[in-house]
């Protein structure tokens, strides 16, 4: 696969990559596709074929069948439990190593982390993680009745899986500092993302609005390849570890 790389793109990435001094990386579902990491539909097997994942992905559906939906995501936990961080993972945790990196990702399985990128910013929060739902201010996990799903022994309170479901806002935080690592980057990596999914789709554009470079990493055509400097079209595993020296492999 690295032989089919354009050699001429894969120089001008490592000059780019080389000469910049504030990256941004922003990572999407190809990095985590390329770790087994299964999609919603991929999700919905077995016992769960007969339910559409974005009706389970929302607070309304949560409201009206908690059960369902919290026994859902403890099934997603599992599934994303069993996979490991790639060799993509593992380069950008060595690239931060090297130079300064603001790490953003769509991703919610917490793979970023496990390979040694303890920063990442989460757009659409982590699928571990856990919060509340029209909590007391005082709910505190160590002390939640058990069931499915725990609550509050204060105020009954739901807990709630802490990722963005479908109609809901970016996390606050979350969003501010990827837009400002947009704003103030010289150089933005994007690896494994359509470019479909806004306002993450949109922070490439305004990096490349604030004077940065764009570098593209992509297995397939994707609508963010017209704002970039440079496209490298391959698995993210396959190419980053090119990119920059010091990119160990995934161990065994």
């Amino acid at each position: 696969m690295a032989a089919d790389l354009d050699a001429q793109a894969l120089e001008a990435s490592r000059r780019l990559i080389a000469g910049a001094g504030n990256i941004m990386v922003l990572t999407g579902a190809g990095v985590s596709a390329e770790s087994g990491v299964p999609t919603f539909r991929d999700a919905m097997t077995g016992l769960w074929s007969r339910f559409n994942p974005e009706e389970l992905a929302q607070e309304d559906a949560y409201r009206r069948q908690p059960a369902l939906v919290w026994e859902w995501y403890l099934h997603r936990r599992e599934l994303v439990a069993a996979t490991h961080p790639n060799p993509a993972h593992f380069a950008i945790a060595a690239l931060a190593a090297q130079k300064a990196v603001t790490l953003v990702t769509q991703n919610v399985d917490g793979l970023h982390q496990r390979a040694g990128s303890p920063d990442a910013i989460e757009l659409h929060g982590n699928l571990f993680a856990n919060k509340w739902l029209d909590g007391c201010g005082h709910c505190d996990p160590a002390t939640a009745v058990p069931g499915l799903p725990p609550r509050c022994a204060i105020c009954g309170a739901m807990m709630r899986p802490g990722v963005v479901w479908f109609g809901e806002e970016l996390p606050r935080v979350a969003r501010y500092r990827a837009e400002h690592a947009a704003e103030n980057c010289d150089l933005c990596l994007v690896v494994g993302t359509s470019g479909l999914v806004y306002p993450a789709a949109g922070m490439p554009g305004a990096a490349k609005d604030h004077g940065a470079h764009v570098i593209v990493v992509n297995p397939a055509p994707s609508a963010l390849d017209q704002t970039a400097d440079t496209v490298l079209r391959g698995p993210a595993g396959v190419v980053l570890p090119l990119l920059w020296g010091g990119a160990p492999a995934a161990p065994a």
